[in-house]
């Protein structure tokens, strides 16, 4: 069995305890149930000891997990019959994002998100889950047919950010972000979003924009990486953990200020050390959203949707 690999330094004893679980599983044991039990409790005394600790940069860390559960993951757990839809009707298909319909307690609902790689190979496939701008009129393209059913629409984001490429801005990336933006704007049937990893810039914006903005506890969502933000404003890597802090990323800040409507827990550890329990901690908040926004007349729908678009950015001075 390949042991974790240690991605930030702080996990460095869970993963041990992690690595221990895993090889427990794989045992025929009588007592696996219970010394599982206790490696969890264990997990949990050390995450203890750990959260005071995390700094921002520490959260944009987990949130980029290589470990971390995937868009695809997600729909494997979640929904059931998923059919995947390709192309944009106008140049290519963006592997970047997978979209298509699936059934979801039982009613049709349309599954959209950012799709990262876990090889080498399927991480250049899929681009880094960095879309062109086909995988912004392809989303697109399944949000109006959703539209046209009465489907629920289910946004997963996790992405660095659009692709940036010479390519992609020849083929209208802005264009493609802003018409997403719009449409869904006006779109006649409820959408629901959930940050699941990386939020970033307009690349997290293009299909995450809806009714309901849902974010697990140690994902985060920014107009730019702290990265990016280090190199344009202090034109300075080492300026990483000022800018992380300064933009104000952390789910618990932007639950504050209004731009996500809940935040999702996750196991002690982060999504990646128990993506079970964060598949089902998803599950419930999901199918909460959803059943909120369900039945409510199209006209109340898109008021609510233009109000809590108009409340974005709005502060006071003291």
């Amino acid at each position: 069995m390949e042991k974790s690999a240690e991605f930030y330094s702080l996990e460095k004893g869970i993963l041990s305890l992690k690595d221990q679980i895993d090889a427990l599983d794989e045992t025929d044991d009588i007592d696996k149930k219970d010394r599982i039990a206790a490696l969890r409790r264990e997990i949990e005394k050390e995450w203890a000891k750990i959260v005071p600790a995390l700094s921002t940069v520490n959260i944009v860390q987990i949130a980029r997990h290589p470990k971390r559960p995937y868009t695809l993951d997600y729909i494997a757990f979640l929904f059931q019959d998923f059919m995947e839809m390709h192309g944009d009707r106008r140049f290519a298909d963006d592997p970047a994002i997978v979209a298509g319909l699936a059934f979801y307690k039982g009613r049709t609902v349309a599954v959209i998100g950012h799709q990262k790689g876990r090889t080498t190979r399927a991480r250049i496939d899929r681009n880094f889950g960095q879309a062109n701008p086909e995988g912004y009129r392809k989303a697109l393209r399944i949000m109006q047919t959703a539209e046209k059913y009465g489907f629920p629409v289910v946004t997963f984001i996790d992405t660095p950010g659009a692709y940036p490429g010479i390519g992609a801005e020849e083929r209208g990336q802005a264009e493609a972000i802003a018409n997403n933006l719009k449409v869904i704007s006006r779109l006649k049937t409820p959408v629901v979003n959930v940050v699941i990893g990386e939020g970033g810039s307009g690349g997290g914006l293009g299909i995450g924009f809806g009714d309901q903005m849902l974010m697990l506890e140690h994902a985060f969502y920014s107009v730019i990486s702290p990265e990016g933000c280090a190199a344009i404003v202090w034109k300075d890597q080492n300026a990483v953990d000022q800018a992380a802090e300064n933009l104000g990323i952390r789910a618990s800040i932007l639950l504050g200020f209004g731009i996500i409507d809940k935040i999702i827990p996750e196991p002690p550890g982060g999504a990646h050390i128990d993506p079970e329990q964060t598949f089902k901690n998803v599950d419930r908040h999901l199918y909460q959203a959803l059943k909120h926004l369900e039945g409510k007349p199209v006209e109340a729908l898109l008021e609510e949707r233009y109000n809590k678009l108009r409340k974005l950015g709005v502060f006071e001075e003291r």
